[in-house]
């Protein structure tokens, strides 16, 4: 019950918001009582934060590959690039769930800077590490691991934040766009590549 209670809460807090949702409607959701989740979470707050919390580690740690790390620098940053885009496409309501809820609510940046402790300082430092060895060696340009992080996610997010534009613009299916997204994490990666090249 306390999985369906927090599948239910992220569905709805993904379509809805925090400010949307009440735990009337995530009960009713997960087929149980309103005193269940009162039971399992306390508060509507910790059940969102708990979720928010699983969400902005899968979407930040997607770029922390570190089974890769014995592989080529380029192979290593594809994987990382390809499995960001695979994390957000899992979750596609994910981008502006965020950008949403930090915009409704900006003292959430404390509470998230609380709870995902130093992940975002590994994974920046992890890239910079990488890139000032890669130009030392001359084989990229000289490069900002802000501005590459920047690159990365803003490509890779927009393919899902404009989707229902996009679609809309070119008329495609959903099962074409499924396709484009395909070729489209291609075309990321290849952008990305390239602008790395000395």
């Amino acid at each position: 019950m306390e999985r369906a209670i927090l599948e239910s809460a992220t569905e709805l807090f993904l379509r809805k918001g925090f400010n949307a949702t009440s735990t009337t409607e995530i009960a009713r959701n997960a087929g149980c009582n309103q005193a269940l989740v009162h039971y399992y979470y306390r508060t509507k707050e910790r059940l969102f934060e708990a979720i928010f919390q699983e969400k902005i580690k899968v979407f930040v740690g997607a770029l922390l590959d570190v089974e890769s790390s014995d592989l080529p620098f380029f192979e290593r940053l594809t994987k990382r690039i390809e499995a960001h885009f695979e994390a957000i496409r899992k979750d596609s309501g994910l981008p502006l769930f965020f950008l949403s809820e930090i915009s409704a609510n900006p003292d959430r940046i404390d509470s998230i800077k609380s709870f995902v402790g130093d992940l975002p300082d590994r994974a920046i430092q992890q890239m910079h590490d990488e890139l000032n060895e890669e130009m030392s060696k001359g084989t990229i340009r000289p490069t900002e691991v802000k501005d590459l992080l920047m690159t990365i996610v803003s490509m890779n997010i927009m393919g899902f934040l404009g989707a229902p534009l996009f679609k809309l613009m070119t008329r495609q299916t959903d099962e074409a766009y499924e396709a484009f997204l395909d070729h489209r994490k291609k075309e990321n990666v290849r952008i990305v590549l390239q602008s790395l090249k000395p």
